[in-house]
């Protein structure tokens, strides 16, 4: 007999890896100079900052999902264990990106290559995680086809692309010292607003 799948011992351990994720980043600010404990390091409270509200975003565009839909089965469990996966990866490389942007490190430009391309690697697996979530949900939403799944779908599949081109970019070093990886994700503002315009038009205006 199959039995049910249970949607909040999912959301339960979800949330779980998301608060031991920011655990981590706690650990890892530290005393590393060896100075008083009364002392500020502004940056690496800056850096910490940062870090933890890309988190909470991160938790906030995960737990939507689960506002979307109520569908559940073995297909999404496993891609939101990949995700979960990636999410306690990529704190790191997305801390010491910070830190290089806030001047706390100094590295080359090889290893600045290196470290943008982990960061966008980490964005992709997070995203195909989302986009595939979303359109395995859309898949099993019946008949009447829940487009609003669909739309999301495509949506984190623009997060996917962009970041891609952030790999290439930073794989070739093209513009690197501009920091144009990083850059080229202001283009999710534009192709999300006009996917979004095509797809109401496509689908919500026939």
């Amino acid at each position: 007999m199959k039995l049910p799948h249970n949607i909040s011992r999912v959301e339960a351990f979800s949330d779980g890896v998301f608060a031991f994720s920011a655990t981590l980043l706690v650990v890892s600010v530290g005393n590393e100079s060896g100075d008083s404990a009364l002392q500020i390091n502004w940056l690496a409270f800056l850096s910490f900052a940062v870090s933890f509200f890309v988190l909470v975003a991160l938790w906030y565009t995960h737990y939507n999902f689960f506002r979307r839909t109520n569908y559940m089965d073995n297909w999404i469990i496993a891609l939101n264990a990949v995700l979960l996966f990636v999410v306690l990866y990529y704190i790191f490389p997305l801390k010491s990106l910070i830190n290089t942007w806030t001047g706390s490190i100094t590295i080359t430009l090889e290893n600045f290559s290196s470290l943008f391309q982990l960061y966008s690697l980490g964005f992709v697996f997070i995203f195909v995680c989302l986009a595939l979530m979303y359109f395995r949900a859309y898949q099993k939403s019946g008949e009447t086809k829940d487009f609003n799944l669909l739309f999301f779908s495509r949506h984190f599949g623009i997060y996917v692309l962009v970041s891609i081109l952030s790999i290439v970019l930073a794989k070739t070093q093209i513009g690197l010292r501009f920091a144009s990886p990083g850059i080229v994700y202001t283009l999710l503002g534009p192709l999300c607003y006009i996917h979004g315009v095509r797809f109401k038009k496509k689908y919500f205006n026939e």
